[in-house]
């Protein structure tokens, strides 16, 4: 989904507390699929919103609690596109951060990761567009949490190093790599802005152990790396 937002003033609002995530707003979630699309707690994903029935679900959410689930729609979706084709269970509940409606009636969004859920079922249809309830996912306990510290100094560290292979553009991954608040969200973030492809990011965001998250990330990096390093070699 493109978005043609650059150069437009948002409206900006500030992170949400943990109990922005309630029962009540979990049951009946606006649902927002979109083809091969992952979002990640803690990380930002831009929208630009044109569909009558997604204007009518950013009109009303904007009206609410700006909440919203960012779900991947299932290969093979565009047959049934219209309608409601099968989307995957785990998905990502969003707060919409910044918006800019305009004039015709489109929407530039910003919205922000908040938390892993698993769709529980689909409501009976009341609005244009869809809507679910949810179960939020425990996705910060780990069966190995004697290595989450070490997994995260690993990955620091290959990252650190894919930096310094990129050169003056590496700052950013650096910037990126230390922003996170725990190991957990490392994970999440550097797979938000390193993996593309949308299979592996739909593994990552089922993946709840933090442990499972930065062992793969950190072979999806040291990958990056040895790759970027052969296409430096040919060069030189």
């Amino acid at each position: 989904m493109g978005y043609t937002g650059a150069g437009r003033a948002f409206r900006a609002r500030a992170a949400p507390m943990d109990d922005t995530l309630k029962e009540s707003a979990l049951a009946h979630l606006p649902l927002f699929p979109l083809p091969n699309c992952v979002v990640f707690p803690g990380t930002l994903l831009p929208l630009h919103v044109f569909e009558p029935r997604y204007r009518e679900m950013a009109r009303d959410v904007l009206g609410g609690n700006r909440l919203l689930g960012i779900t991947r729609l299932r290969p093979d979706y565009e047959a049934d596109y219209d309608g409601r084709p099968p989307v995957f269970d785990v998905c990502c509940v969003t707060e919409i951060a910044a918006d800019d409606h305009l004039e015709d009636g489109r929407y530039n969004l910003l919205v922000r990761g908040l938390a892993r859920v698993r769709i529980d079922r689909e409501l009976p249809p009341s609005k244009s567009y869809r809507e679910v309830a949810v179960s939020r996912l425990d996705d910060s306990q780990s069966t190995r949490p004697e290595l989450l510290a070490t997994l995260h100094e690993q990955l620091i560290a290959v990252c650190d190093r894919l930096a310094s292979a990129m050169g003056p553009t590496g700052a950013e991954l650096r910037e990126l790599a230390g922003s996170a608040s725990s190991p957990a969200s490392c994970a999440d973030v550097l797979a938000a802005g390193l993996v593309s492809e949308p299979d592996e990011r739909q593994r990552l965001l089922e993946s709840l152990d933090p442990a499972d998250r930065l062992d793969a990330m950190l072979e999806h990096v040291s990958r990056l790396l040895l790759r970027f390093g052969s296409r430096s070699d040919m060069l030189n």
